[in-house]
């Protein structure tokens, strides 16, 4: 998920095209992996344990597909446009594959896994079909495509965390990495295909997280997200010290590996997250004062329909109890549906009652889209004109934009401690990172450089950015 204040369903879908990655300089007389990323941040991340299980191949990546021996396509099955745009790309490999028949083309991640082996038959372009928890395989997959067959591994396992496996950091701009804690999701929510496409919810060894963060600031990087569907619900039993390690005793770990080490997670499910978590983001400064808080709607009759164990008054009550602990001043996203099955014109409203009483920083906003084989798709009808999806969606984003602006006029005049990531995107005369409130920040280089925090006094903002001044020493 990029890190927008508002973002249509055309930009979280959004590919990623690798740049020049951290072996490509040194890959002469290897073979080469070319892999893009599609949908989530975890997907990000699954790409990075990718990438380092192929390099123990003997696999260099690149970024360029016409360079590539495997070309790797890691998908998402959230919504049928992201599927659309898979499919998309692998009809523009067709010329590549004419041109070098000897390629190997793979599709991974959750398309792979819920259309199996069907993939092989849709697209012929395509060698090697492997699930998310089947990433280990791709060697022997690999070996089999080579012999002429194609190959498939959609099996989902119930132990599977690559705990163990040091991810090549892809796409990396040196300061910021994913964390992965956990894999899968046991919220059957009924409009999402995650839990059949990366199974049940495993936690991840807290030994091996704390020592991954350690690592990542001891190479430099000054800030970790931690990631799984739903991070409240991470639970690590050791039953040898019969203890139990919960979301909030992994944050504060984390938390302590440095205090110039900034912490993020995502995403957090309104059910789960905690007063214990919240305390722990107030006790300590390096823990971002940011929840990103699906509410999905604001109706509790919908919500119903959708599965998400919580009502309306659930929600809001969770949103006063982050203010009374955090402040006024945290940062919350949200995730909205816009026209999910039976939704009336009232409940819509209710909706964006919501947001006034919220009033979110940013969020991430969808016309209801149908996926195969999900509890809505069998029970429930799709009967909301898509006229009247994209009116609300519309609706929705404009309400958004306004509330993001009021949110972010709130920050002019006040001094954001700001890590810097890298230019600014209109000019090299600036830079531009992140404050607590993961808002991008933009301000003259001066002599900063990536990797600095940097004390700014925000100037003006626009509904997307803050502007600001660096505090410079007397």
């Amino acid at each position: 998920m990029k890190t927008l204040e508002i973002l249509t369903p055309e930009d979280k879908e959004g590919i990623d095209l690798p740049r020049l990655l951290e072996d490509e300089q040194n890959a002469a007389g290897k073979k080469k992996l070319y892999i893009e990323s599609y949908g989530c941040q975890m997907n990000f991340s699954d790409s990075e344990i990718v990438a380092s299980i192929m390099r123990e191949k003997g696999y260099a990546t690149t970024s360029s597909p016409e360079e590539a021996d495997l070309v790797l396509l890691n998908t998402c099955a959230i919504r049928d446009n992201a599927e659309q745009k898979v499919r998309n790309r692998l009809s523009a490999f067709t010329g590549l594959k004419r041109r070098r028949p000897d390629t190997t083309i793979g599709v991974l991640g959750c398309m792979a896994e819920r259309l199996k082996a069907k993939l092989l038959e849709e697209e012929k372009v395509v060698d090697m079909v492997v699930g998310p928890d089947a990433y280990r395989d791709l060697p022997r997959l690999l070996d089999e495509v080579e012999t002429g067959q194609k190959a498939v591994n959609v099996f989902l396992s119930k132990e599977e965390t690559y705990a163990d496996i040091a991810p090549v950091r892809l796409n990396s701009n040196g300061v910021t990495a994913f964390i992965s804690i956990m894999r899968g999701c046991d919220n059957m929510c009924s409009f999402c295909v995650v839990p059949f496409t990366r199974g049940r919810e495993r936690s991840r060894d807290p030994h091996s997280i704390v020592a991954e963060a350690r690592g990542l600031f001891e190479q430099g990087y000054r800030e970790v997200t931690l990631l799984g569907q739903n991070v409240d619900s991470y639970k690590w039993e050791d039953e040898a010290a019969g203890t139990t390690v919960h979301f909030a005793n992994l944050l504060e770990e984390v938390a302590q590996v440095h205090p110039d080490l900034r912490v993020r997670f995502s995403t957090s499910h309104p059910k789960d997250i905690t007063d214990d978590v919240l305390h722990t983001m107030k006790r300590y400064d390096n823990v971002c004062n940011y929840i990103h808080l699906p509410a999905q709607s604001g109706n509790s009759r919908v919500l119903k329909l959708m599965n998400r164990t919580y009502d309306r008054e659930w929600y809001l009550q969770k949103i006063d109890r982050i203010r009374a602990i955090l402040g006024e001043e945290c940062g919350i996203s949200h995730d909205l549906i816009a026209g999910f099955c039976s939704e009336t014109e009232e409940e819509h409203r209710d909706t964006l009652t919501l947001m006034d009483y919220v009033r979110f920083d940013y969020g991430y906003m969808f016309a209801y889209s149908e996926r195969p084989g999900t509890p809505a798709a069998k029970k429930l009808a799709d009967d909301i004109p898509e006229e009247v999806k994209k009116r609300r969606l519309n609706e929705i984003i404009a309400l958004q934009q306004q509330h993001s602006l009021e949110r972010n006029q709130q920050a002019i005049g006040k001094i954001h401690r700001v890590l810097v990531e890298g230019e600014s995107k209109r000019s090299a005369e600036q830079l531009q990172g992140r404050n607590d409130q993961n808002k991008v920040v933009v301000f003259d280089r001066h002599l900063f450089r990536k990797g600095d925090y940097v004390n700014v006094r925000v100037t003006s903002c626009t509904a997307a950015t803050l502007i600001g001044e660096a505090v410079l020493p007397a």
